[in-house]
């Protein structure tokens, strides 16, 4: 029986650092793409359809004009024409760059450091605040076209999925085109265009540093970051991106330091938010005659916006000086010698309350209602000197009395109108007849 012998094998070789360094690199990839192949099977098998990538589906919108044709509000969603990017200020796209993704045009689609570092700040600064994504711009193109904005694994994954997509079928360019045209910048504006005319009244071909920071830096938040209703919050957030600009080397340190000191001035008709309760009175009858639109509107108007802010002012105050005396709210609406309304106001504050007090109140007219019945009385042969008595009366089972409880005795019709005399009031309707009141007051 021969025996073997151990001593004539050959010593295995060991592999040098830089074959081992080749060996698992090739083990690692080829796991790795094993990975990426599941990982496309299991996230892309139910993608959304991205075949309508040009379709914009919005609720058209309709514009208030006033009578000398200004803006009073926009219901509904405003787009605008998309820009050329060519035709914008180079300072425009590259402030959304510098702020949102600098690594934009060296990425495929997605940032692995960038989201590593965010999941690492989240974990870290937990209850802290708002937590931060780790998307870039074309990520978030990706959940704007074809996503929703749920804050699933799945839908990070299939964003992800569909970011790889769209750098495989558009330039940077045309991504960036794409996401300023399409992006929300609340209050009602979806992309560049429409936002700089929403906040700023001007195309964004005209739009300044100090405008374009704005606006980029509302991509955090459109209603946290609004010029409107966060004035100071959304001007430290434009020095954030300002500051981003000039490490990025889009402007200069000077043109950064003029930005900052020149005031950005918002949209006045935006800002203001004039005549809310009017366009809400107006949009119902509007959609009552049209219904649903299915294409933008203008609706010219007979609202006078000067007169309008005097109204909203003189309300306000109105209010706040008869507050010891238990008023809360107030309404006003005036109308011109051809009854178009000039202004209306249903409450002192629509932000507090959109109940409209001018038209949806139910309440008794009271004295409002007899400047009809002495006009009545007037178009059948009284006038404003004929002599009346004011004394107690009683109308079937009604005896109407004063509200100071006295009585003036005689006196003309002139005196009692500017007195507000209810006992005059009531006599003169019933001698007129209150169907002829009724239709003075329908006419």
């Amino acid at each position: 029986m021969a025996r073997s012998d151990t001593r004539d094998a050959p010593p295995r070789r060991r592999r040098s650092f830089l074959q081992g360094l080749v060996y698992w690199g090739a083990v690692l990839f080829v796991w790795g793409l094993i990975f990426a192949l599941a990982f496309l099977a299991v996230f892309a098998a139910d993608l959304p359809d991205t075949s309508n990538l040009n379709a914009v589906r919005r609720q058209p919108s309709i514009s208030y004009l006033d009578r000398s044709g200004a803006l009073v509000s926009v219901r509904g969603s405003q787009y605008a024409p998309p820009v050329d990017l060519d035709k914008l200020p180079p300072y425009v796209p590259a402030a959304f760059v510098a702020i949102e993704d600098r690594w934009f045009y060296w990425h495929f689609g997605f940032n692995p450091w960038g989201i590593i570092r965010s999941q690492v700040y989240n974990l870290t600064h937990r209850g802290d605040g708002p937590l931060r994504g780790g998307s870039t711009i074309t990520q978030q193109l990706a959940r704007n076209l074809f996503l929703t904005m749920d804050q699933t694994y799945r839908r990070k994954a299939q964003e992800l999925v569909l970011a790889i997509w769209l750098e495989t079928k558009f330039t940077k360019k045309e991504i960036l085109a794409l996401y300023l045209n399409r992006v929300y910048f609340g209050a009602g504006a979806y992309g560049i265009e429409a936002a700089a005319q929403r906040y700023f009244g001007k195309p964004a071909d005209q739009l300044t540093i100090g405008e374009s920071a704005l606006l980029a830096g509302m991509m955090k938040g459109p209603s946290r970051y609004s010029p409107v209703s966060s004035a100071d919050r959304a001007a430290r957030r434009a020095t954030v991106v300002l500051n981003e600009m000039v490490r990025a080397g889009a402007i200069t340190p000077a043109q950064r330091a003029e930005a900052i000191g020149t005031p950005v001035r918002v949209n006045p008709t935006l800002a203001s938010q004039r005549a809310q309760y009017f366009t809400d009175w107006v949009d119902d009858q509007v959609r009552g005659l049209v219904g649903e639109p299915t294409e933008d509107l203008i609706v010219e108007t007979t609202l006078d916006l000067p007169i309008q802010v005097s109204a909203e002012q003189a309300l306000r105050a109105g209010v706040a000086g008869a507050r010891g005396q238990g008023v809360q709210q107030g309404a006003l609406v005036a109308l011109d010698g051809e009854g178009r309304v000039r202004a209306y106001v249903g409450g002192v504050d629509y932000e507090d309350s959109q109940f409209d007090r001018a038209s949806m109140a139910r309440r008794q007219a009271g004295s409002a209602f007899k400047p009809f019945v002495y006009l009545t009385a007037l178009e059948r042969g009284r006038t404003p000197e004929t002599p009346v008595v004011d004394e107690a009366i009683r109308i079937g089972t009604w005896e109407p009395r004063n509200y100071t409880g006295e009585f003036l005795g005689p006196i003309t019709l002139q005196t009692a109108l500017a007195q507000s005399v209810n006992t005059v009031a009531a006599r003169l309707a019933n001698e007129v007849g209150t169907g002829n009141v009724a239709a003075t007051a329908r006419r």
